[in-house]
Order: C-alpha cells, then sequence, then structure tokens
C-alpha cells in the first residue's frame, strides 16, 4: 500500500492510565510499522485527569512526561510523533509550526472515540475518519434528531459527526436486523480494535497466579442511555448476575476495581478478590505485567452492549488473547461473527460462565494457544489496520 500521512487521535494523555495507553497506540504503533508517516495528536479542549488525586488539571506536565516515555519504550522512532495541545492552547511535543506542517499533508484523519475537537485546519484533511469505539451511547440520540425532538446540544454533536466523511464503529453488528443500537443518520462499518502482537506475545508461558483477573470501572459517571423507552446502563448492571460466581467454583476470581463506587464489601462477602485498579494500571507496563501473571481474564461488559447485541469487543481482552491468557467474557452478539469456544468461552448467563472457567482450568494449555491464535486471526494491527486504511480511502 502507498504510503501515507496519518493522524489518529485518542485520550492517552488525557487518562494516564495502562488500559487506556494501550487502546489509542496501537493504532499510531501499528501504523508506524506499516511503514507510514504517522502522528499522534491529542486536542479535546479539555482538562486532563490526575490519577493521584482523582481530579482534573489544566498542567500537562505529567500526562506528556508519560505518554513520551511509553512511546520511546516502544519505538524510539515514535518519540517525537506526537501532539497534545492543552486548554490553554499551549503544545507539548510537537510545536504549533511542526503540528500544522503535518496537518498540511496529511492524507487521513482518524478521531477515535470522537476526542479530538474538529479545527478548521484539521477539517480541511482530505479523509477524516470518525471511529465509534462506545455503541449505543454514540447512537442513542439519533431517533430524537429523526423525528425532530433533539435538544440543541444533542443536534451540536451529531453535526459534529457528520462534519467527517467515513465512519466505523466497534459495534460490529450494528445496522443488522437484530442489533437495537440506532439506526439512521451515520452508516457505520464495522471494525475493530488493532492489538500490535510482538508487544504482547513475550509474555510467560506459565502465569505467576492461577487466578482469572479483569481491570474495571464498576459504572460510568454518567447516566447509561435512554432509547426507546428502555434505560441501559454500564458493566454493574450485567456483573451483578454474576455476583454469587465465586461460591460456585474453586477458581479464584479477582477484580482490578477503578471508579464508579463498587460495592467493595458486598463483592468481598461474596467472595471476589479485590485489587486497587489504579495500582494496576498506573503505567502501561504495570497493566501488561498484571494481564501477563494472569492465568485468564473474567469479565461482564457494559449493559448498553450486551442488551443491543452490538458485536463489541473489548481491547483489554484482546490484550489477555495476544498474552496467551484465555478470556471466559460476556457474548455482546461478537459469536455470531467470530468462532468462539477454544481460547474465547463466551456466556450469557450465569451457568455458561462458570462452564467457561471449569473448561479452561480442565485444559488451559490448550485454551492458551487458542487465545493466542484467536487473536492473531482477529486482532493482527497489520491485518486490521490495513482495512481500515484500504475501506478508509475507498
Amino acid at each position: 500500500m502507498k504510503k501515507r500521512t496519518i493522524i489518529v487521535s485518542g485520550l492517552a494523555a488525557t487518562y494516564p492510565l495502562g488500559g487506556v495507553a494501550w487502546d489509542y497506540i496501537q493504532y499510531l504503533h501499528g501504523f508506524y510499522r506499516l511503514g507510514h508517516d504517522v502522528y499522534y495528536l491529542e486536542d479535546t479542549g479539555g482538562w486532563a485527569y490526575d490519577p493521584f488525586n482523582v481530579t482534573f488539571v489544566d498542567d500537562l506536565t505529567y500526562h506528556t512526561k508519560y505518554l513520551g516515555d511509553y512511546l520511546a519504550a516502544l519505538d524510539p522512532g515514535l518519540a517525537k510523533r506526537f501532539c497534545v495541545i492543552g486548554p490553554d492552547d499551549r503544545h507539548w511535543g510537537m510545536s504549533a509550526e511542526e503540528l500544522e506542517a503535518v496537518v498540511a499533508r496529511a492524507d487521513v484523519f482518524f478521531n477515535i472515540s470522537t476526542t479530538c475537537q474538529l479545527r478548521k485546519n484539521y477539517a480541511k484533511i482530505p479523509v477524516k475518519v470518525l471511529i465509534d469505539s462506545d455503541p449505543l451511547y454514540t447512537q442513542s440520540s439519533f431517533p430524537q434528531f429523526l423525528d425532530g425532538t433533539a435538544t440543541d446540544e444533542e443536534k451540536r454533536n451529531i453535526e459534529n459527526m457528520r462534519r467527517h466523511d467515513v465512519f466505523f464503529s466497534f459495534g460490529e453488528n450494528v445496522g443488522q436486523d437484530f442489533c437495537t443500537v440506532p439506526k439512521g443518520v451515520i452508516d457505520w462499518i464495522p471494525t475493530r480494535q488493532p492489538i500490535v502482537l510482538s508487544c504482547w506475545g513475550d509474555a510467560p508461558a506459565s502465569p505467576a497466579r492461577q487466578t482469572f483477573t479483569t481491570v474495571l470501572s464498576w459504572q460510568p459517571a454518567q447516566k447509561g442511555p435512554l432509547v426507546g423507552g428502555v434505560q441501559y446502563g454500564g458493566k454493574n448492571l450485567e456483573f451483578e448476575k454474576m455476583l454469587d460466581l465465586p461460591q460456585k467454583t474453586t477458581a479464584e476470581l479477582e477484580l482490578a476495581l477503578g471508579g464508579g463506587k463498587p460495592p467493595r464489601e458486598l463483592l468481598e462477602e461474596k467472595g471476589w478478590k479485590l485489587r486497587d485498579g489504579f495500582s494496576m494500571s498506573q503505567t502501561p507496563w504495570v497493566y501488561r505485567d498484571y494481564i501477563w501473571d494472569s492465568y485468564a481474564e473474567f469479565s461482564t461488559a457494559k449493559n448498553a452492549y450486551v442488551a443491543t447485541q452490538s458485536g463489541w469487543f473489548s481491547c483489554r481482552t484482546a490484550c489477555y488473547l495476544a498474552s496467551g491468557r484465555p478470556a471466559v467474557v460476556q457474548d455482546t452478539g461478537y459469536s455470531r461473527f467470530m468462532d468462539v469456544g477454544e481460547g474465547v468461552l463466551a456466556f450469557a448467563n450465569e451457568a455458561q460462565a462458570l462452564a467457561g472457567i471449569e473448561a479452561v482450568r480442565a485444559d488451559w494449555d490448550r485454551h492458551s494457544a487458542a487465545a493466542k491464535a484467536f487473536a492473531a486471526r482477529y486482532f493482527d494491527s497489520d491485518v486490521v489496520l490495513a482495512k481500515l486504511l484500504a475501506d478508509a480511502l475507498a
């Protein structure tokens, strides 16, 4: 494929947490490995999260050093390929002049998770791509927009989306008759998270602990979407259906809990082992080590993804798989287009979750090998990003 100048956006500096970094920077790293002239831009217009004091700040010194150190460790060639613009318009990383030169020659702009404000100069980039990483949340106001009852804010948000040229969604079932994510307004092309397999493939052949783990926030800070009279919610709604699981298996089940006001005492009473989510996510490398030390992942998904059968699949889970760590994870409809049963054990209820856990324990080696093969088949950044770029330029 012809070498392209590409800009990707994200929230890796705004939210300096290990999982967030891997979510977005694997786009930068993956495109770079494919030989493209690629840059990372973070321009949200807002303040950045301070995980040590649990507040938001306008001084991005820590955040940009965190990002710069991460990029340099991934590949020295990435060290100077980023620009973070603060709420005061200060440029960190590349200077304003350097960024403007990149924007002027850019072929494609990937606005991931609608994170980047679309300034006038960005809007001049020939192909502007919007990637929806949060299906249903993104489309929740589409029905009101179509029937003329949307609020001014909802109209502005949708019109801002429509300033892009091509649209992709992690909800790979969006648009299908069985999927209840609202249709219309935008035609979505399915895509998925790219995983740079070489970053994960050196995990120890045998995990340090025989513990099923996951890293999660209990529930979103904002109320879930109300669509068609149905109130949808976050991961907590689905996890509550699994509260008694530790009492039905001798497997150790651990949650690295972040925000969202989790019911810690109740979880501990039920037999869940708890860890501090930030401690397991303070850097991308600490986060990776936590995954590598794990026996497998066990997790539910956001209620909004499950109830709509969106087909969303977790980046975190894909990282477990690429590390050779099997995953027992809730089905969001991804089993309709992915071959599950080995490596990935999808469940829709407690009984299936328990069966998945016991299947992994009965033959971990087989499921570990299958997990790596699953990641290579479905999430290899070389394949995912080559297709994404080709579809964007088609």
